[in-house]
């Protein structure tokens, strides 16, 4: 997992527009400054890939999103609508949707970027050696967090008021989904 002073690394390495290697909650992940075209850019080219598919933003603190229904902080991706475009380098094709994540993990102190370490469609690394060479060699920062659980976020569909829809099962099942839901606010 991501230590305090890892966290500070990380953001340090954000800030300055690198892109970084860093164990998330799940799987080891890539992180950038969502609003640097140069290192979006430097994360998608590493991964391989295609920069018209969309990556999530990260986030830290609870406090700078609304009400998701008790799924974060969490293993989850969330899809939202997003009538103000914000980070628009993030979700290229569908500006009017952002896909956010808040693990647990300690504060990095800014939203990041994030994509799974891995090539494009390759297999999600549990230990840092499962990260592939290129990815590792062409970061600016790497963090080893050990072996994480390695069953990347489920990624839920919430652009419809009222519904939802899991897009990808992973490390939060259906029935707590529904349950996190389904409870009054």
């Amino acid at each position: 997992m991501l230590s305090d002073a890892d966290a500070v690394a990380l953001g340090a390495c954000v800030a300055a527009g690198g892109v970084a290697v860093f164990p998330a909650d799940t799987v080891y992940g890539l992180a950038c400054d969502p609003e640097n075209a140069d290192a979006v850019a430097k994360l998608y080219a590493l991964k391989g890939r295609p920069p018209d598919k969309p990556a999530a933003v990260m986030f830290f603190d609870l406090a700078e999103l609304g009400d998701y229904g008790g799924l974060l902080p969490g293993g989850v991706t969330l899809l939202v609508a997003n009538p103000e475009r914000r980070y628009p380098l993030a979700c290229t094709t569908d500006p009017e949707t952002l896909g956010l994540r808040v693990p647990f993990l300690a504060p990095v102190g800014r939203p990041v970027l994030q994509s799974s370490a891995n090539l494009a469609g390759g297999p999600d690394a549990q230990r840092l050696d499962e990260v592939p060479e290129s990815i590792r060699a062409g970061a600016d920062l790497v963090i080893d967090g050990g072996e994480l659980p390695g069953v990347p976020s489920t990624v839920i569909d919430l652009r419809t008021p009222g519904e939802w829809r899991i897009v990808r099962q992973g490390a939060v099942t259906r029935e707590d989904v529904e349950r996190a839901l389904s409870r009054p606010r």
